[in-house]
């Protein structure tokens, strides 16, 4: 009954915020402390401590650190140069940013860390080519999420390892190649849709006009070579550390890099550079986003303590039918992952049940590890997850922001996890 009211919870919050125009966030922290200290016996500060601080400080610094771009017009330019790049083929433009992020995330980067550095570059070129910003959305979504399941990448570790400790270890590596390979098969088919099967995602005119941009100003030139060394620092430790792993000082120094502290190294860099003033750079933090994840996670972290995730994670395991359990666990995961975290929450609570479900009803263990990271991570683009909230963040202004929450939560996730369950289904009958 409890984990019954918190789901509703969180409905009610979505739904209140959605009809009022007021931030979810604000409601999804009363409820939070409603549920979690009258009904849980929970401490005031046990509930506070539910705010997720480092989600807020990442979003916080990196939108920082982009905004002296977005403010001295760099950022634009640089999508006009991209974009001028594609004149002639301006509907591979989904394809070209799936790439480019997947490319990223595949050396090492990790989902969150290209999220945050594609979502504002990949919307400014929606804006200058007229694209669906839900289809670059999505495109970078999929891009940075399949990227990052390469086995020698931050997610296809983790896969890796919670195989290895469900009894896999010596399939962990083919399995993880064929979790990358599937979830690479199903983002291109995903955006294949999004570009060709809605309506705004059709609308990219082949006869657009790209005039070739300005070149950049020295300011602007100075913020580009800042950049390019923001990402150059944050992802040459972690290709470093998979090249040469038994190197002791990289794995040190690769232990001790965070996209979130190197942002705010750099920001301070930008503001003695005087690359933008600091109060137009300061204004442009995504406050309502920040206060709409975070009250939203507190709220997530209340249904962790009242056991909600661990529930759902064992009805998935009980008296289903053999045909049912694929479908199930991609359903569930997706479900999971929408209020929690995919790799610390979804595969930790759903990869244990592998073998004795694999055991019991014949289904080979591979179906059921890719149905899990396919199903988790179709819900990724929700504006309460990570990824849907650096899209959010990405967001120059607040009508914009209003506009991108519903059709992310409304018509993105739906979408995602439909597409991602019949995916699994067609892939537990092939392999």
């Amino acid at each position: 009954m409890l984990s019954f009211c918190i789901v509703a919870a969180i409905a009610v919050s979505v739904i209140i915020g959605y009809k009022t125009g007021f931030n979810t966030g604000f409601f999804a922290i009363i409820f939070a402390y409603l549920i979690g200290s009258f009904a849980m016996a929970m401490s005031p500060k046990e509930i506070i401590n539910g705010w997720p601080v480092s989600t807020m400080f990442v979003i916080f610094s990196v939108s920082l650190f982009y905004n002296f771009a977005l403010v001295n017009g760099t950022l634009e330019k640089t999508a006009r140069y991209l974009l001028y790049m594609f004149r002639r083929f301006p509907g591979l433009l989904p394809f070209a940013l799936y790439l480019a992020s997947a490319g990223i995330a595949a050396l090492g980067a990790g989902f969150f860390t290209v999220m945050a550095f594609m979502a504002p570059i990949a919307l400014l070129i929606c804006e200058e080519s007229n694209m669906d910003k839900l289809t670059g959305a999505v495109s970078i979504n999929c891009g940075a999420l399949s990227g990052a399941n390469f086995m020698t990448s931050g997610s296809g570790i983790i896969f890796r390892g919670l195989m290895e400790e469900s009894g896999y270890a010596d399939v962990s590596f083919r399995y993880s190649a064929a979790i990358f390979t599937a979830s690479v098969i199903f983002s291109l088919l995903f955006i294949v849709l999004f570009r060709f099967g809605t309506k705004n995602g059709r609308c990219i005119p082949q006869n657009a006009s790209f005039e070739k941009p300005e070149p950049f100003t020295p300011l602007q030139i100075k913020n580009v070579y800042l950049m390019i060394l923001m990402i150059g620092t944050v992802l040459i430790f972690p290709i470093l550390h998979i090249l040469f792993p038994t190197a002791d000082w990289i794995t040190f120094i690769n232990s001790k890099m965070d996209v979130g502290l190197a942002a705010i190294l750099f920001s301070a860099a930008a503001l003695f550079m005087k690359l933008a003033p600091q109060k137009e750079v300061l204004a442009r933090v995504p406050w309502n986003t920040i206060i709409m994840i975070c009250g939203v996670g507190m709220l997530i972290q209340v249904a962790v303590s009242a056991g909600t995730i661990d529930l759902l994670a064992a009805w998935a395991g009980s008296s289903l039918p053999v045909w049912l359990i694929p479908i199930a666990f991609s359903i569930v995961s997706a479900v999971m992952s929408f209020f929690s975290s995919t790799l610390g929450v979804v595969c930790p609570a759903l990869f244990p049940l592998v073998p004795a479900l694999s055991g019991a009803v014949g289904i080979p263990p591979l179906i059921l590890f890719s149905c899990i990271v396919i199903g988790a991570q179709s819900s990724a683009i929700s504006p309460f997850s990570s990824g849907g909230s650096l899209i959010m963040g990405a967001c120059t202004t607040d009508e914009e922001r209003s506009h991108m929450f519903p059709r992310l939560l409304f018509q993105a996730v739906p979408m995602s996890v439909i597409f991602a369950t019949l995916f699994n289904l067609v892939l537990s009958v092939i392999l």
